[in-house]
């Protein structure tokens, strides 16, 4: 059998946690990863994995072929990069996850010029508001707006994300404006179910930090529900500048609170390993810090 292989899947087992996960990310039954294996114990000449109903463990020689394999499969990939179009090594498929509202404002508008530049790369636009997860779900590379970022994965900053809070003009005469962040307490604040949903953060034009308790009728997992209800005046939002920049340009909402600025956030490139990084990934990274890097 192939010991490449048997190597991947080796490794995929031991990233994933099960063999069955690791069947499913590499397309191939049970019994399948099953053979490769025993055929990669064999070559070992060692018991690789302690196997019990609920979990699999490496035994000290399966740690040893662990750092190995995965050695091996650097050299297998670079390797393969020798055998590519010179011109332009970068190609294959990549999978990459991002937020509804940064995908429409950003990846929609950068991707085709990646793609423009490397006519053999190909992306596959996973949109979604959740923080999915890299391994089981097959991502080669998401798009994340947060300053809390998991320390088992690997990130390249992109650029800041500074935010608005805003009304609709609707909205604002029926109810006071606030002069101040403390102010929102008495105001129905629209808030987001997925990050910091009862407190909202500011910095003053003092650099004194103050966080503010906020509350509402409405709640949403996805950003830009909450925007377009803050359109139709259903409360007061804390948005990306990006996302609500049209409409404050067009007076469908009011930017608030001037002199406090609500804590900035990192759009970050979020991938699992720079090893055995394939070069359409490494690509893509690169292309996306030089592209937001550019004025928006």
């Amino acid at each position: 059998m192939d010991r490449i292989t048997a190597a991947e899947v080796f490794v995929e087992i031991v990233d994933r946690g099960s063999m069955a996960a690791a069947g499913q990310a590499l397309e191939m039954s049970p019994a399948m990863v099953t053979r490769y294996l025993r055929e990669m114990e064999t070559w070992a000449g060692a018991r690789l994995l302690h196997r019990t109903t609920r979990r699999l463990s490496l035994t000290p020689p399966g740690e040893q072929v662990l750092a190995r394999c995965r050695a091996m499969l650097e050299v297998s990939a670079a390797m393969a990069v020798l055998g590519t179009d010179e011109a332009d090594p970068v190609q294959g498929m990549l999978r990459v996850a991002c937020a509804p509202s940064l995908a429409q404002s950003a990846l929609a508008r950068a991707l085709p010029e990646f793609l423009r530049r490397h006519p053999r790369a190909a992306v596959d636009l996973r949109v979604d508001s959740r923080a999915v997860n890299l391994v089981e779900e097959r991502i080669d590379l998401a798009i994340r707006i947060t300053n809390d970022l998991d320390p088992n994965l690997i990130a390249r900053r992109l650029t800041d994300c500074a935010s608005v809070i805003c009304a609709s003009p609707a909205y604002l005469a029926e109810h006071d404006t606030p002069a101040t962040p403390r102010d929102l307490s008495t105001h129905n604040c629209l808030t987001y179910s997925y990050f910091g949903h009862s407190l909202w953060e500011f910095v003053d034009i003092r650099g004194e930090h103050m966080e503010v308790p906020v509350s509402g009728r409405l709640s949403a997992n996805e950003a830009q529900a909450l925007l377009c209800a803050a359109e139709h005046g259903a409360g007061i939002a804390l948005q990306p500048r990006y996302a609500a920049r049209e409409l404050i340009a067009a007076g469908r909402l009011v930017a608030l609170l001037p002199g406090y600025e609500p804590k900035s956030l990192g759009i970050h490139a979020v991938f699992q390993s720079n090893r055995q990084m394939r070069p359409v990934l490494r690509a893509l990274v690169d292309f996306l810090v030089e592209w937001f890097a550019r004025p928006q």
